[in-house]
């Protein structure tokens, strides 16, 4: 709280008070409405892949190829008829929905979309504050996992405000299924702040523009020992986040919640017309937040590897074109011209694109698992696998000095 107000106020004394409030309900309408876009068009997607996976065709009668199947859909919920059975808990049963969207729509405001070097827009002569960003805070990981654990409150509500018992078992396993995982998804990513040493998502990607990307550093611009001696802590971390976040987010083959064969529709079985689309939406923008999440801690956010091909060039005495090394200072975020923003825009989504592509295929390949298997491999697998990566990563840390002299001498004896 004191970090988040000491901030404000700092940004207030630093920039004209309207330009930073217009500058962040711009942002606001623009990260909220790119994600309800993606989340109509990854549906479509979703039904276009499964049926490619499955060798039918898919929707493809609504506009060319099918792209206006979503506003299809988005009508038909909006004029569904709203029905509310009467054995409800009517005010957690209206509540509900709302819960399990508005978690994952407020976890967008820390994830960094692009740079965050303050822009001069010409045109308007005004200093655009952080434009990469909502909200750039020190505890933007542990903002996350707070506010996105909350989304199983939705469920959960929804569940038992229905009074049947098929949506109460799917809130029930939800429950499970978040303390199970959630721990593991938290102390998954521990390691990568012992060796990064920061909680800022910002300087995260700031770290891993000039160290390489944590799960593939040799793409830096400046290759470390230190950043391939500790790469195996940092894969054990991206599996265990990656697969968790399956269950976080309740995707199958983790999607006992809803479980179709035996729970008929799980949590929202009672639901209808726009309060059933709202559960959808928050499964999809969870996705879309998790995958963010992904690609800032472990694929460089918004950033492109050019300092790796730069250094390339000049390994084999290739002068780069000046224009190139321009890229690579942009793709830094550093000095860059106000329109290069979208461009970073369009890199961070277009690996959000290939997690989201993951995420559905992984659906309609992998059969669901059973209720028991999943609370084993959460309780006797992934926790103490997470638990010893901790240890390990701390060993590793410890012992890199010595690592780092070995291996000098190694090197030392090779060249003589």
């Amino acid at each position: 709280m004191d970090l988040g107000l000491f901030s404000f106020v700092g940004l207030l004394a630093q920039f004209d008070p309207t330009i930073f409030v217009v500058s962040s309900i711009v942002k606001t309408a623009a990260v909220i409405g790119v994600v309800l876009g993606i989340v109509s068009y990854t549906v479509m997607a979703e039904r276009r892949v499964s049926a490619l996976i499955q060798d039918r065709i898919g929707p493809n009668r609504v506009g060319p190829f099918g792209l206006l199947q979503p506003i299809c859909d988005s009508a038909k919920f909006i004029f569904k008829e709203e029905f509310t059975p009467g054995h409800v808990n009517k005010l957690y049963f209206t509540i509900a929905p709302a819960l399990a969207v508005c978690p994952a729509l407020i976890t967008l405001a820390v994830i960094p979309f692009a740079s965050i070097q303050d822009i001069y827009i010409p045109y308007f002569n005004i200093t655009i504050p952080s434009p990469g960003v909502i909200a750039d805070i020190d505890i933007g990981v542990l903002f996350v996992f707070a506010f996105a654990s909350l989304t199983v409150y939705g469920i959960v509500l929804a569940g038992w405000s229905s009074n049947s018992k098929y949506p109460f078992l799917g809130g029930i396993r939800s429950s499970a299924q978040m303390i199970s995982y959630e721990i593991s998804m938290g102390l998954s990513i521990i390691p990568l702040f012992m060796v990064l040493g920061t909680l800022n998502l910002s300087e995260i990607i700031a770290k891993q523009i000039q160290h390489g990307w944590t799960v593939f550093p040799i793409i830096s611009g400046n290759w470390s020992f230190e950043s391939f001696f500790l790469l195996p802590f940092m894969l054990l971390s991206f599996i265990i986040f990656l697969i968790s976040s399956f269950a976080e987010t309740n995707r199958a083959p983790f999607d006992l919640p809803e479980s179709e064969t035996e729970l008929i529709g799980g949590y929202h079985t009672e639901y209808s017309s726009m309060k059933f689309a709202l559960f959808f939406l928050g499964e999809y923008a969870a996705m879309i937040v998790t995958s963010g999440v992904m690609v800032t801690l472990f694929f460089g956010g918004w950033s492109l590897p050019l300092g790796f091909i730069q250094n390339f060039l000049s390994h084999f005495h290739i002068e780069s074109p000046t224009w190139f090394a321009l890229l690579v200072d942009w793709f830094s975020g550093q000095n860059h011209p106000w329109w290069f923003i979208p461009i970073q825009v369009g890199v961070f989504l277009s690996k959000l694109f290939a997690f989201l592509f993951f995420f559905i295929w992984i659906r309609w390949t992998v059969p669901r698992f059973r209720y028991d298997q999943l609370m084993n491999i959460g309780w006797k697998v992934f926790l103490p696998v997470a638990l010893a990566n901790v240890l390990m990563t701390g060993i590793a840390i410890a012992l890199l000095p010595y690592a780092h002299d070995v291996w000098n001498s190694v090197r030392t004896l090779i060249h003589l």
